[in-house]
């Protein structure tokens, strides 16, 4: 044979020894996705939201609907507050399509000790958050979320669970759904245990589904800041919250020490520039839905 020949032969033979290996990289790729390589997923949206103990006004609505896709809703005088400016306003909400964050002030423990009752304060509360609702033509379908508002973190005391426990049946009995707004900031409890109440509650009432939490502890929080796409509630602390507040205004110094760059110098948390809100102080939320209010709840294991 020849040298040219030669040559020629083992051209042929390096192209079939590569057209080989190109034909076995692409059969291992292809079984891999089918023995259970999964394309990635778009993660679930998560929607902006806020709430706040003062009405910020008619006027500034459209420009808050512009950052935000849904609003606290107070059905009876926010904590600290002397009035509640809130009712009555739930058509203006709806005219710029705003979701609603459906809030009712709780009891304090020191509010449930003898010679109260906490039961029937629990009962006596959910008649007054249904007629607050139907009021403000909130229907008594069985898919309108109110959130009891619990203001005390840690684990509750047995008045507490006893009231939370009869407003929650009391409300569910009425055609709406009772969930509640509790800490899911871990706090110690004996030696290396933590507690944090959204876990207290799941665990001592469990018929209780919808979760609203806060905790503005930096990390998790990010503190004041309103993020294009933010992170989910289930990193609130309690991994089956529907909805998260993570700042408060004023802020808390001891938890916010890593984010009070991203509070306003006063200790507040103001909406972004261009609102028309400058001096309209609130809470940053965000849901998993950008109506909590109906919020679909499910059975938590």
């Amino acid at each position: 044979m020849s040298l040219k020949a030669h040559l020629k032969h083992i051209r042929i033979a390096r192209l079939l020894v590569l057209s080989c290996t190109i034909v076995l990289v692409l059969t291992f790729l292809a079984r891999s996705e089918n023995n259970g390589a999964q394309p990635e997923q778009n993660p679930s949206p998560v929607y902006l939201g806020f709430d706040a103990n003062d009405y910020p006004g008619d006027a500034a609505l459209p420009g808050l609907r512009k950052i935000f896709a849904f609003s606290g809703y107070w059905l009876n005088v926010p904590p600290g507050a002397k009035a509640n400016p809130w009712m009555g306003k739930r058509d203006a909400l709806i005219k710029n399509n705003l979701g609603f964050l459906v809030l009712f002030n709780g009891r304090l423990s020191k509010e449930l000790k003898p010679p109260a009752e906490p039961s029937s304060l629990g009962v006596q509360d959910a008649e007054l958050a249904v007629a607050a609702a139907q009021r403000d033509r909130f229907p008594a379908n069985g898919s309108i979320v109110i959130y009891l508002d619990i203001e005390e973190g840690g684990r509750m005391v047995p008045t507490q669970i006893s009231y939370i426990q009869s407003w929650s049946a009391g409300v569910t009995s009425k055609g709406f759904v009772a969930g509640v707004y509790c800490s899911g900031i871990k706090v110690k409890e004996g030696k290396n245990q933590t507690i944090t109440t959204a876990d207290d509650i799941h665990q001592r009432l469990p018929t209780i589904t919808a979760y609203f939490v806060y905790n503005d502890e930096c990390p998790p929080s990010p503190g004041c800041v309103t993020w294009k796409n933010p992170p989910p509630p289930s990193q609130s602390g309690f991994f089956a919250a529907g909805v998260w507040q993570f700042a408060q205004s004023p802020r808390r110094r001891n938890l916010t020490r890593h984010c009070s760059a991203t509070y306003n110098p006063d200790g507040n948390c103001y909406p972004p520039g261009g609102a028309g809100t400058d001096h309209f102080l609130l809470d940053l939320d965000v849901s998993v839905s950008p109506d909590p209010s109906t919020l679909v709840v499910r059975p938590i294991h």
